[in-house]
């Protein structure tokens, strides 16, 4: 709870100091940001998802039936980000992938095995920054909010009928995009997500529907090519 709180103050301070640094110029002549190059930039990921996963007891009206804590696995997906460059050097970015996890049992619940497995739909919109640091560089940290949508349920064999809620988060990001050539760069990104959700399931051996709050908190690590286009033709330097 204490680095949720951290982080959410964190972002609180990190977005309002990004916007402080929007030149007059732009707000006053709309056509300001074409001078300092291309306005778009789109990026292909190979994305790490890692949740660092926990939950409280599985549990029928707060009796407690299993214990508490799951495990949901890593997984690596292909991602697609989309950001758009407000000025120089204030952006926003779009990003979205399909991610499927399993989630497994400890403690208490994993003598049942398996609780089941799930896709998350996690498109995250972030307001960055990009520092300019000579050579064309431009390292960027950015803060936002995610919403997930969980689909496809489907439950473990000692299980049915398993839903997860979709939820908004919190994100914070930190990254670095670095020239090749022309307009393409080589991009290095982490994001860290703090996603909390609600998960119920009913037990085939009794037939009771058990409810749990479940912690995802993923970290998303991303490697990957970025394209900037739709100004100038001249690459940022």
């Amino acid at each position: 709870m204490k680095a949720k709180i951290r982080a959410a103050f964190l972002g609180m301070v990190l977005v309002p100091a990004c916007v402080s640094f929007m030149p007059a110029q732009a707000v006053a002549d709309p056509s300001w940001h074409n001078v300092f190059g291309p306005q778009w930039m789109i990026r292909a990921r190979g994305l790490g998802v890692l949740p660092d996963s926990g939950s409280s007891d599985w549990a029928p009206g707060g009796v407690s039936v299993l214990g508490p804590d799951i495990d949901i696995n890593d997984t690596l997906v292909p991602e697609l980000d989309i950001t758009y460059f407000i000025t120089k050097n204030i952006a926003l970015e779009l990003i979205a992938a399909v991610t499927p996890h399993t989630i497994d049992g400890r403690k208490g619940i994993s003598a049942l095995g398996e609780v089941g497995d799930v896709w998350l739909l996690p498109p995250t919109l972030t307001l960055q920054y990009h520092f300019e640091i000579g050579h064309g560089i431009k390292p960027y940290v950015g803060a936002g909010i995610n919403y997930t949508v969980f689909f496809g349920e489907d439950s473990g064999a000692s299980y049915r009928d398993l839903e997860i809620d979709n939820s908004f988060g919190f994100a914070l990001q930190a990254g670095v995009d670095i020239p090749l050539r022309d307009n393409w760069y080589l991009n290095f990104d982490v994001k860290k997500l703090w996603l909390d959700t609600e998960a119920s399931v009913i037990l085939n051996d009794s037939g009771t529907r058990v409810k749990a709050d479940v912690d995802v908190d993923p970290w998303l690590i991303g490697v990957g090519i970025g394209y900037r286009f739709g100004g100038p033709d001249a690459p940022l330097k």
